[in-house]
């Protein structure tokens, strides 16, 4: 099959969204595919005299492959792109996928997994992985997120603030200590501090207004982080994850050896069972599909919360689903191939 390989783009999660790719491409090249490796919004840029059909053999970029301790600066990001077009879509993109069997999306967080390529690409009849445009969107909204599964499973109480810097002093006398801020639509931990007293939520509140002001105000919950995928509908394995210093941020999910990750979670067969249960729970209220991760805290009274689900999971050397999969005996080419066959299922649906 001719696969295009979307990745990068205009997200903070863009360096992971590379890295992700990169093992993608190398996977599917090696199970017979031919995968070309393109950075959504540098396009063609990125490969100055190749053809699209050139692009299916070109080397993966070295530099896509190790996740940078802090995320990017987009501002920067965006003002090195020689081409002067308007839009997410950089030179040549959707002319490459429109000449593909199936795009394979590796982008992570905004414009990616917020259902925004989805529904173009659906314009355009073109078969791509993962959740529809509906589901993504929901998904990637914690606050709507929270809404639609509130009755099906435990979640933390939480707020959603729509705030400018003259409502952060009003915002943090108001708001119960500890809690968790989040960027309402931002994935990969970024943007996200857990506040134990005021002054920690102030500096929050007003780190949070670098990610547009709108947040979820989410009660601390303490305990044991158990993540969990699902594939075709069914829990894989639940991983726990123990990062050595703080909580599982940027850095320490993307830096080998920053946390340890064992899988499966050291948890009884009923707790097991009722986490899996969770997590599809919350895949089918949102009408997700071919796969997705759920994130759970785990208390000290053996309740699982909620916090948030990813609808398109990392896919890097440290990433959860992976190790998950490979479990229960799908190591990684097997998985991609496996995402393909349920993706062009889902989308050859009448």
């Amino acid at each position: 099959m001719k696969i295009v390989v979307l990745a990068g783009g205009l997200s903070p999660e863009r360096n992971v969204s590379r890295s992700s790719g990169t093992k993608i491409a190398e996977a599917l090249r090696s199970l017979g595919h031919q995968a070309a490796l393109v950075d959504l919004f540098f396009g063609l840029e990125d490969y100055p005299g190749l053809t699209g059909e050139e692009l299916y053999a070109a080397p993966v970029p070295e530099s896509w492959r190790q996740v940078d301790r802090t995320a990017p600066d987009l501002s920067a990001v965006r003002a090195s792109r020689r081409w002067e077009g308007k839009g997410d879509f950089g030179p040549g993109v959707l002319e490459l996928c429109q000449g593909a069997d199936i795009v394979f999306l590796a982008l992570h967080g905004q414009c990616g997994e917020d259902g925004r390529i989805q529904a173009a690409f659906d314009l355009l009849d073109i078969p791509y992985t993962g959740s529809g445009y509906l589901g993504s969107a929901i998904a990637m909204d914690k606050d709507m997120t929270k809404r639609l599964v509130a009755e099906r499973v435990d979640t933390p109480a939480w707020s959603c603030a729509e705030y400018t810097e003259k409502d952060v002093d009003r915002l943090t006398s108001k708001t119960p200590v500890p809690c968790v801020v989040k960027p309402v639509d931002s994935g990969s931990s970024i943007g996200v501090s857990i506040a134990h007293d005021r002054k920690e939520l102030h500096e929050a509140l007003t780190d949070g207004l670098r990610f547009g002001g709108r947040c979820v105000l989410e009660r601390y919950v303490s305990g044991r982080e158990i993540q969990v995928g699902v594939l075709d509908g069914k829990a894989l394995p639940a991983i726990e994850i123990i990062p050595k210093t703080g909580f599982y941020d940027y850095e320490n999910k993307y830096q080998p050896g920053a946390a340890e990750e064992v899988c499966p979670a050291p948890i009884t067969p009923e707790q097991a069972a009722d986490v899996a249960r969770r997590a599809e729970a919350v895949y089918e209220a949102l009408g997700l599909t071919v796969y997705s991760r759920a994130d759970f805290i785990l208390d000290g009274e053996g309740t699982f919360w909620f916090l948030e689900i990813n609808t398109l999971p990392g896919m890097t050397p440290t990433s959860l689903m992976p190790q998950e999969a490979a479990a229960v005996g799908i190591d990684y080419p097997t998985l991609c191939q496996r995402i393909i066959d349920s993706s062009l299922r889902q989308r050859r649906k009448p």
